[in-house]
């Protein structure tokens, strides 16, 4: 039995009449017989009557259960990024339990950063773990596949070296520090704290990117290793373990110093790009090499010097940095000298007597160490007498906004004196790295763990997920708020200058909407749990003995359908 369709015109007119019918056989010929007109009946009751002879089971919508929703958009979008960026083959060629493990903290780190045992239970409520096939995964099994990812970093990334980094190119290296929890880990140790945590042991790690920022390598240290340390470990890796003949590394003035330099001569292929520090340009201005009057009408000059030989040093000035400047010592020269009048007024009312209690209470008041310098004080018994040393202070002032880039490439022609500080002004994407592993995204700190191989295979697996984050973001960059011509301006605007905001990107910071469609601007944080609203839910039929089970995904909405799109994602 079956509903047909029977339409005929006219009049100009189209009528339809809908047949219940059934066939069957008759001395071997197929008959067809109608057994009812149903045109009368509601649209929705003829299409019920339709199915149900199809051999559909059709229930009240009250009799559908939904047993369980997990989310399932935000895990989609960043495994279909981890596929399509060549993450998760580098991560192995073939299929195994540790790499689905790996694979399915590197999603877990970004959405949820967490202990391993709180991560077992968070993703339980996701379609992750099912997607992985690691539901029964345990917090031994993750500390256990964290031991696997520390054996197979040298060859993860070797695999993202030949994906990321040219031969020749600009290698970004800078580092950064993050406290440690406990005493047992070999590596923890007091040093310089990027954290402003100094009450806590830490470690340092440096991270290699491409010149565009896309974090490559990670290398865990000490804590109590020195910046200029690290320098030399980071270019033999690049040279001999990626492959690189030719290389232009680019690191801060803390890092690249004159030490490490006179080594890096000696490699063969290998160029640098840095910066003076401030002493070094105040002997440039006092050896007569540089003139500070030339730069009352520009901004940028390129200059040589003996005392740096074999290098190209480019001036720069910039004017709001020299204002900043001015402004910040005004204000802890205001704070530190409230701190030291209210030692004066406790000298006059005779609280305070004896010099050794007067130095002491000073020595307390200075707060930064960098103000003691320009201060003139008297300290005696009964007497303490300070003042602003202010020939000190208009010598320092007169370099502000002043920085000197200095560089071994001797290609002018690639490289221009503009080129050569957009390229060390690049170092602000290593520190964006470092934002989204310590703050924003990853939480790579507080670190808990206290064995020295699980130490380094856990801020390895940050910088894996940083790697994922970098590509959604310039994949996501219409929907989230970033200025879409910001890289154009970086690269044709003036190399010194703040660089600012575009047209569009003003549009955007105004009206809070992407380039095209109107759909709401986002953080990539927010726009990732605005994408885990996506779910999956598993149904059956109530009351129904031995009902089957089955999945269905939320109907994804416009906003939704376009992220996937602009990350180049299939929604499964």
């Amino acid at each position: 039995m079956f509903v047909t369709t029977i339409r005929s015109k006219q009049k100009g007119k189209v009528y339809e009449t809908h047949l219940v019918r059934r066939t069957f056989r008759e001395k071997g010929e197929v008959r067809t017989e109608t057994l009812a007109n149903i045109t009368k009946l509601p649209a929705d009751v003829r299409d019920l009557v339709r199915r149900s002879l199809k051999g559909e089971r059709c229930v009240p919508s009250s009799a559908l259960e939904i047993l369980s929703s997990r989310a399932h958009g935000h895990v989609a979008l960043i495994r279909g990024v981890i596929g399509d960026v060549g993450l998760r083959s580098a991560l192995g060629s073939k299929r195994c339990r540790e790499r689905q493990l790996v694979e399915a903290m590197i999603v877990a780190r970004i959405l949820a950063p967490q202990s391993k045992l709180a991560t077992t239970r968070w993703w339980r409520t996701t379609t992750l773990p099912e997607e992985l096939e690691v539901e029964d995964a345990t917090e031994d099994e993750l500390y256990a596949a964290l031991d696997w990812l520390a054996e197979q970093q040298p060859r993860i990334e070797r695999r993202l070296a030949r994906e990321c980094l040219q031969d020749g190119a600009l290698i970004l290296y800078d580092i950064s520090s993050s406290y440690v929890t406990g005493r047992c880990c070999p590596l923890a140790a007091h040093g310089h704290s990027r954290d402003h945590r100094p009450d806590k042991p830490q470690v340092v790690y440096g991270v290699i990117t491409n010149g565009d920022g896309c974090p490559v390598s990670v290398e865990v240290f000490a804590g109590n290793t020195s910046d200029t340390a690290t320098v030399m470990d980071q270019v033999r890796k690049v040279k001999e373990g990626f492959g690189l003949e030719r290389l232009i590394l680019v690191g801060d003035r803390g890092m690249i110093k004159q030490t490490r330099i006179e080594e890096l001569r000696k490699i063969d292929g290998v160029d640098w790009i840095s910066a003076l520090d401030t002493a070094q340009i105040r002997a440039l201005v006092e050896g007569g090499d540089l003139q500070l009057g030339l730069f009352d009408e520009r901004n940028l000059m390129e200059i040589t010097s003996e005392h740096f030989p074999g290098e190209r040093l480019v001036v720069c000035r910039n004017p709001l940095l020299a204002a900043e400047r001015a402004r910040k010592r005004e204000a802890l020269l205001q704070a530190t000298e409230q701190r030291l009048r209210s030692i004066c007024a406790a000298v006059a009312a005779g609280r305070l007597k004896k010099g050794v209690a007067i130095a002491e209470r000073v020595g307390r008041a200075w707060g930064n160490q960098r103000m003691r310098k320009h201060f003139r004080i008297e300290t005696r018994d009964g007497v303490f007498h300070f003042e602003r040393d202010e020939k000190g202070i208009a010598r320092e002032a007169s370099l502000d906004g002043f920085y000197v880039i200095r560089t071994s490439v001797e290609d002018t022609r690639s490289y221009p004196a503009d080129e050569v500080v957009r390229s060390y002004k690049r170092l602000s994407r290593v520190e964006h790295v470092f934002h989204n592993m310590k703050t924003t995204h990853l939480l790579v700190r507080p670190i808990y763990h206290y064995d020295e191989r699980r130490v380094r295979a856990h801020i390895f697996l940050c910088m894996l997920a940083a790697h994922v984050v970098w590509h959604l973001e310039q994949r996501l960059a219409d929907l989230l708020f970033h200025d879409p011509d910001l890289d154009e301006l970086n690269r044709t605007g003036d190399p010194v200058a703040p660089t600012p905001r575009s047209a569009e990107g003003v549009r955007k910071d105004t009206e809070l909407t992407s380039t095209d469609g109107g759909y709401p601007l986002h953080s990539l944080k927010t726009l990732l749990a605005a994408m885990g609203t996506l779910q999956r839910h598993t149904m059956r039929v109530a009351n129904v003995q031995g009902a089957s089970t089955w999945d269905q995904l939320s109907v994804p909405s416009q906003h939704q359908r376009r992220v996937f799109e602009a990350a180049g994602v299939r929604l499964l």
